[in-house]
């Protein structure tokens, strides 16, 4: 439909067109930021995750290792 309204304005319909579309997507950017919350929490930074990730991994490498097909065994082999 909006190739036809395009081309039913002539030669100047890109010229027409591309304000009105720029006042909307401007209006709707604007509208979704009131509405909807932007708030990301601040996590920390990657290194310090990494390294927070192999503490708990050594601390863990003293319990005892479970083996898969011990703790995911199916039903229909447990009996």
């Amino acid at each position: 439909m909006w190739p036809l309204v395009i081309r039913s304005l002539g030669k100047f319909g890109k010229y027409i067109t591309f304000p009105i579309v720029g006042i909307i997507g401007f209006v709707g950017y604007n509208v979704e930021g009131w509405v909807s919350d932007r708030y990301t929490p601040s996590t920390k930074p990657i290194t310090q995750q990494r390294q927070d990730r192999l503490l708990e991994n050594i601390d863990s490498t003293s319990k005892k290792k479970h083996n898969p097909l011990e703790v995911n065994l199916s039903p229909s082999l447990s009996s």
